[in-house]
């Protein structure tokens, strides 16, 4: 589709209606018909055959400057352009009425003075498009009253009515056109946000199962090393369910069916931790936890445990809950200063403030690091209804 709308900033011309050619022509065209009846008038009028050809060329060049002058003018948007066919339709108009006035013709053509006033008002800026079609109306008035006399009100009435028609719907075409680029921008803004949605998701699910799984196949890897075949068959077993639960996991976000459960994280991070060999401090159970809040202290929690394991190098981590906030604590290397925020961070942040929270993440008290999660105060009596799902110590 052609651009019709690239006026200049501001106060520059403008594609009242933003139509392809395509479309724009049968539009125009239609408008033109209105026109129609002075092409006959001119072929038939008293002049000589030559004036007469003349005077019929001159009324559809007129016609032409509307439907097709107009289009390339707001298309192109440059001042010669727009300046040659404002001009040029003006003198043209002023041809045929002067010729089908010396002809003898009724007076009727004033008001196919509209289709100029048209043109003026889609390519001159705002400020003086006003100005400009009142002097041409003005100018058209004492051209009209020269040629055929007085002007009569049912032509003043009749340009008004179909000035305002033409400009109305061509309005009415812009307001549906952006309409339909407005439906198109939610359109690619929602496709956006579920592009994020699954790579945060699958970064939070992916991340940890990965992470889990690494680690307890390095476990069974030492078991069967030290030639403890039984427990090396468990620590297999519970790396081949994890990758069962993974492939069920990346499923459910791609449909985005995925619920987190924080009391089933913190049984998975005392799993996670025990096959990482860290000590685990976790609490026992989630109840005081709102249940609108459960959901994304669980990916909290998810991320805090799967960082600890795989870059911390700690002995020993330690989980804080309460109605409000959530805060997992390492007692590991840290990260050097400035090391920038990565991709499970920043959707920890998002999701996080999405409920009215904020995160706060950094070298600890007394070294390791800390990811922390905070929301406002929980209104009285908002604490989450008890649930079966508990995590045991």
């Amino acid at each position: 589709m052609v651009d019709g709308g690239r006026g200049r900033a501001g106060d520059g011309p403008m594609d009242p209606t933003r139509l392809s050619l395509r479309k724009w022509l049968p539009m125009a065209g239609g408008w033109s018909l209105l026109l129609m009846p002075w092409v006959y008038a001119a072929a038939v009028s008293d002049h000589g055959p030559a004036l007469r050809v003349l005077l019929v060329l001159d009324v559809l060049a007129y016609i032409a400057g509307y439907a097709a002058g107009l289009y390339y003018a707001m298309w192109s948007s440059r001042r010669v352009v727009v300046v040659v066919t404002v001009v040029g339709m003006a003198g043209l108009w002023a041809g045929m009425v002067v010729g089908l006035g010396a002809g003898g013709t009724d007076g009727g053509v004033l008001y196919t003075i509209s289709f100029l006033l048209v043109t003026i008002m889609a390519l001159l800026p705002k400020r003086v498009s006003a100005v400009v079609a009142v002097l041409v109306v003005a100018g058209a008035f004492v051209l009209y009253s020269v040629v055929f006399g007085a002007v009569d009100l049912g032509s003043v009435v009749g340009i008004v009515a179909m000035t305002m028609a033409m400009i109305g719907m061509f309005g009415l075409i812009r307001v549906n056109t952006e309409l339909r680029v407005a439906r198109e921008e939610l359109a690619r803004m929602a496709v956006t946000q579920e592009r994020d949605r699954m790579a945060r998701d699958l970064h939070d699910v992916l991340g940890h199962s990965l992470t889990t799984i690494t680690v307890k196949a390095g476990l069974a890897r030492r078991l069967l090393e030290r030639g403890d075949d039984v427990r090396a068959a468990d620590e297999v077993a519970d790396v081949e369910r994890l990758g069962r639960q993974a492939l069920s996991d990346v499923r459910a976000t791609i449909s985005a069916n995925r619920v987190a459960s924080l009391a089933a994280e913190l049984a998975g991070a005392r799993e996670a931790l025990r096959a990482a060999q860290i000590e685990a401090d976790l609490p026992r159970a989630v109840d005081d936890v709102p249940a609108e809040r459960q959901q994304v202290f669980a990916y909290v929690l998810r991320e805090g445990v799967t960082n600890a394991i795989r870059h911390s190098g700690a002995g020993r981590v330690a989980v804080r809950l309460s109605p409000d906030s959530i805060e997992i604590v390492d007692d590991g290397v840290g990260a050097p200063t400035g090391t920038p925020a990565g991709n499970g961070l920043t959707g920890l942040a998002e999701r996080v403030a999405a409920i009215g929270g904020w995160v706060d993440s950094g070298p600890g008290e007394r070294g390791g690091w800390r990811l922390a999660a905070t929301c406002p105060p929980a209104p009285a009596g908002a604490a989450s209804t008890r649930t079966n799902d508990r995590a045991a110590r």
